[in-house]
């Protein structure tokens, strides 16, 4: 029997013509799509940019802190006791407070001038900063002790690789970033700086860089985390500057520093590092804290005791809270449940519970003297990246 071939075209069509009668067969009043059981054309789906190799895929493109949300405890630290970690830079030691009494439940020796209370990459581990004693102290989160030190040079702040590959100690009068082993502190490689001060930092979305505040020469630094090499510098355009925290928008796209001479935030774009923009907030403008639904920012005004808010959907400042009878608010953390806002009363041994939604005081608590980079404990997220908490 002889076989009559379609010509290409025709075939094409032909096979469009049943694909659509088959779709058509779904249901007599609904279109192919509805048939299928969508509500209607599929929507593209954007895609989550590349990040560092080995570090965890965002949540959300749209948000580096989509981890984040209230009480979403990993399976890691969702046993642990809530704790709010306190050290004390002048009595070298670490006041514990239970949050739900406002009381001091237990105070730590540890090593000389201890400035931050660090949560490690796996969340396993709390790494007390003791500056000028050279040593690192782990605290055991799930049973409140301490361990045995490690000698560490001029750990003023720590930060972690988001890879969970290098723990980054910010050697401030070194003039140093060393990038360590995150498990046992050992020296993998030392990147000098000509800077003085460096400090604080944060990640962009991806992974890639990191932007440094420099605090004793008023400069910024870009590096890039892969290669562990500085790869921009820049002046801040203040005389006496002194830039302090750093926090990345939840879009990823804008970096704010933090500087207590500028009484401010300044505000740019880490990918093109251009010149940065003052925002005023407060003076002593000194610590910044996002909110658990990633709309607001929390920023203590050291030098006059209040705390400023910064909405990220409307691009502006919207609120200021005064602390009752003053205060010195520096660093700090937000509870698990986002509801209250802890925050270190440097100047005058003390700690605050401030609530998120009124902004009024819930309590003042006294601490050792010198209280600066405490930790809320545990929270909400899938791994750290070091200070106080950064969560993704």
């Amino acid at each position: 029997m002889k076989t009559t071939r379609l010509p290409r075209k025709a075939s094409v069509l032909l096979a469009g013509l049943v694909l659509a009668a088959l779709a058509g067969c779904g249901s007599a009043d609904k279109g192919p799509a509805e048939a299928l059981g969508t509500k209607g054309p599929a929507k593209p789906v954007k895609a989550v940019p590349p990040g560092l190799p080995g570090m965890p895929p965002l949540l959300d493109p749209n948000d580096v802190y989509a981890a984040d949300r209230p009480n979403k405890l990993s399976p890691v630290v969702k046993d642990f006791p809530s704790r709010i970690y306190v050290p004390n830079t002048t009595s070298n030691t670490v006041s514990v407070i239970d949050p739900e009494t406002y009381k001091v439940i237990d105070t730590i020796p540890v090593g000389v001038q201890p400035q931050h209370v660090v949560p490690s990459w796996d969340m396993k581990t709390l790494w007390v900063n003791n500056n000028r004693g050279h040593t690192l102290t782990p605290i055991n989160p799930a049973t409140g002790e301490a361990g045995e030190p490690v000698e560490v040079h001029d750990p003023y702040n720590l930060y972690f690789t988001p890879d969970g590959k290098y723990a980054i100690v910010m050697a401030s009068m070194d003039k140093e970033l060393v990038f360590r082993d995150p498990h046992t502190m050992d020296r993998v490689k030392t990147v000098p700086v000509s800077c003085f001060g460096v400090n604080h930092a944060d990640f962009s979305a991806d992974g890639r860089y990191f932007i440094v505040s420099c605090e004793f020469s008023g400069e910024l630094l870009k590096v890039d985390t892969e290669k562990m090499e500085v790869i921009g510098q820049q002046k801040l355009p203040f005389e006496g500057a002194m830039p302090q925290d750093v926090k990345v928008s939840p879009d990823g796209k804008t970096f704010y520093v933090a500087d207590m001479m500028a009484d401010g935030m300044w505000v740019l774009s880490g990918d093109k590092f251009e010149i940065p923009k003052l925002l005023p907030t407060g003076k002593g403008c000194h610590g910044l804290y996002v909110s658990r639904d990633s709309k607001e920012m929390y920023i203590s005004n050291r030098g006059e005791g209040t705390v400023s808010v910064f909405d990220f959907p409307q691009n502006k400042l919207t609120k200021k809270w005064e602390l009752p009878d003053g205060g010195s608010p520096d660093m700090g953390g937000v509870s698990a449940d986002g509801k209250v806002l802890w925050l270190s009363g440097r100047y005058n041994s003390e700690v605050y519970a401030i609530d998120t939604v009124t902004g009024k005081q819930l309590a003042r608590i006294p601490v050792g003297g010198g209280p600066h980079g405490l930790a809320v404990y545990p929270q909400p997220g899938r791994y750290s990246l070091g200070h106080t908490g950064i969560f993704r």
